[in-house]
């Protein structure tokens, strides 16, 4: 399993690169109505008074909450993966991502930020989604964020299978109008449908652009690689204008050249970044339902990441990790 990634993903919400440069600015589309001057902070267990292996398990060691009063950013699990159309097991993913994210602490030398300190971050615990009907699961995924989006604070959600991106981004997009995405995987899933269902893992991002939920023309998709079914894979790309940058062209080009380019396509308008953990070679990340060799290192996945500072970031996903498979 790669740490680095969910321990990327809570200083990209502050979007500084030194010393809280910038931090004021890329946190305007947080809560507004929370006193700084009483701002109370929700700091992970302290590891030197409580072992990292010691209490109930909860993301980074974040106090476990439901309620949102005050909450800048809520952490939440979606143990779901019904639509999964290769390996199942990423329903345990949420779970084993609490469990390893105690080693996680709370300083970030290369961003030199401690984000625990300037804003409220919580365990929101998990989405009760159905097993056994993506419709009902998808509904419980839309209501929860909506919750989360509706008082001002930013989702960061754990999977679960990549059918899970479509109700954030429905949810989302209620709040923020059509959002800019950008989505790190091997696989573009931009199907329309697999076995005669819509629903599916790897047709998110096609429902995403047709329902409006994305602008297209800032949806960027980064590391994509391995077999297609055939050339006409990228004509929904070329018709709506979706950016793909391949696994050979972050080789080519470097991950700070591609970095920049994202930046540029996303601009300043709300962004929601979904991350498959299969963006990143099976070498490194074996635990996942559909690996693709030659991906990203987890350090150039880190570097890409990191990268990213100052978007306008209103919600993430990490999916796809299947701890029955990470060993």
């Amino acid at each position: 399993m790669v740490l680095e990634v969910p321990e990327v993903l809570v200083p990209k919400v502050l979007g500084a690169r030194a010393e809280g440069a910038g931090l004021a600015v890329n946190l305007q589309h947080l809560r507004h109505d929370v006193d700084p001057e009483c701002f109370m902070p929700t700091p992970p267990r302290d590891a030197f008074r409580s072992p990292r292996f010691a209490q109930p398990a909860t993301f980074m060691r974040l106090p476990y909450r439901t309620d949102l009063e005050g909450v800048n950013v809520a952490i939440v699990g979606v143990p779901f993966d019904s639509g999964t159309s290769y390996r199942s097991g990423t329903r345990l993913g949420p779970r084993e991502i609490r469990a390893q994210s105690s080693l996680i602490r709370t300083y970030s030398h290369t961003l030199r930020v401690a984000p625990f300190e300037r804003l409220s971050v919580i365990d929101a615990g998990d989405v009760d989604a159905a097993p056994v009907s993506l419709e009902v699961a998808h509904a419980a995924i839309e209501a929860r964020v909506a919750e989360i989006a509706g008082v001002g604070a930013t989702p960061l959600v754990v999977g679960g299978d990549h059918s899970i991106s479509l109700p954030i981004l429905r949810a989302l997009a209620r709040e923020h109008g059509p959002l800019g995405l950008l989505q790190f995987d091997s696989h573009i899933d931009t199907w329309d449908e697999d076995f005669g269902s819509k629903l599916f893992h790897g047709s998110s991002f096609y429902y995403a652009v047709t329902e409006g939920l994305v602008d297209a023309k800032r949806f960027v998709q980064v590391a994509i690689r391995g077999p297609m079914y055939g050339r006409d894979d990228f004509a929904f790309h070329r018709e709506h204008g979706i950016t793909v940058i391949d696994i050979d062209e972050v080789h080519r080009e470097g991950v700070e050249a591609v970095a920049g380019r994202v930046r540029s396509i996303l601009g300043e308008g709300a962004v929601y970044v979904t991350f498959d953990i299969d963006a990143v070679d099976p070498a490194f990340a074996p635990g996942t339902g559909t690996p693709e060799v030659g991906g990203l290192t987890s350090h150039q996945a880190q570097q890409l990441l990191r990268g990213l500072a100052g978007l306008h970031l209103v919600g993430a996903d990490v999916v796809e990790v299947s701890p029955p498979f990470d060993g």
